[in-house]
């Protein structure tokens, strides 16, 4: 009873969906989640038909509305802390190391531990009715770092604190406004809307896609400790690829290119 994360491939297509289901819920994370994400992240990487993964709440009640509140007593105190820690990191750390792009379409509650797993995608989509907060301040939980990072990351220092110090919730249109989502339609067109966009990045060159999501993720640390070995044979692996030869020949011919990720 405590959900699961579910994964699912479009026949055929190129999209592969993780989904967050614990529906009774509000697919709030519990333990078993955060188990069940690092091996479902890792069969979407190993399936070379799947070039986009789009993350998404079962239903439309909610993305994930934060971590599943009545574990904490049990197993976010005290000494099993630690090891809620533990497999809450390899669960993000599964997600930011995911090297094909990763997407988020939300619905409805996108709260606490819900904001955390978006910001781990490198693009956010949300329906007008999808409703956002990080209640921390109202449970006094302690925050890691590495979560307050990634959001003062796309909303600055201020709006940060302002999301922690009132714990208030936020509706999309001003959670696109100051910079959390890509774009905001209404329900109705949410999945359309992203499901082109995955298919239009699905079409592009994989090895390209990879090199660019690895250099932004560069770019972002410290100057002393970027990986510039890694930036320069991602670099390296695009103009050594039969992609490369395949686009420039697409180019040349005035066609589509069909890219196979090497």
């Amino acid at each position: 009873m405590g959900g699961c994360v579910r994964v699912e491939r479009d026949e055929g297509g190129r999209i592969g969906w993780l989904i967050f289901d614990h529906p009774e819920r509000r697919n709030a994370i519990s333990v078993d989640m955060w188990r069940d994400i690092p091996e479902a992240v890792n069969r979407l990487e190993e399936d070379d038909a799947v070039r986009v993964v789009v993350m998404r709440g079962a239903g439309e009640v909610a993305f994930v509305a934060g971590a599943d509140i009545s574990e904490f007593g049990e197993k976010r105190s005290g000494g099993a802390a630690q090891s809620y820690d533990v497999e809450s990191g390899l669960a993000f750390g599964a997600l930011a190391n995911l090297r094909k792009p990763l997407l988020a379409m939300i619905r409805g509650y996108c709260v606490g531990g819900g904001v955390a797993i978006a910001l781990a995608a490198d693009l956010r989509f949300a329906a007008d009715d999808a409703v956002f907060a990080i209640p921390a301040a109202r449970l006094g939980l302690g925050y890691h770092m590495s979560g307050l990072e990634a959001l003062v990351a796309l909303v600055g220092p201020s709006r940060a604190k302002e999301i922690f110090f009132t714990a208030r919730r936020f509706a999309a249109s001003e959670a696109h406004a100051m910079g959390l989502l890509n774009d905001v339609t209404a329900p109705d067109a949410l999945e359309a809307s992203v499901r082109e966009t995955a298919e239009r990045i699905g079409e592009n060159a994989p090895l390209t896609i990879r090199s660019v999501k690895r250099i932004v993720h560069e770019i972002a640390r410290e100057p002393g400790a970027r990986d510039l070995q890694a930036v320069n044979d991602s670099i390296r692996a695009c103009f050594e690829s039969e992609d490369y030869q395949e686009g420039v020949r697409a180019f040349l011919e005035k066609r589509t290119p069909r890219f196979r990720g090497r």
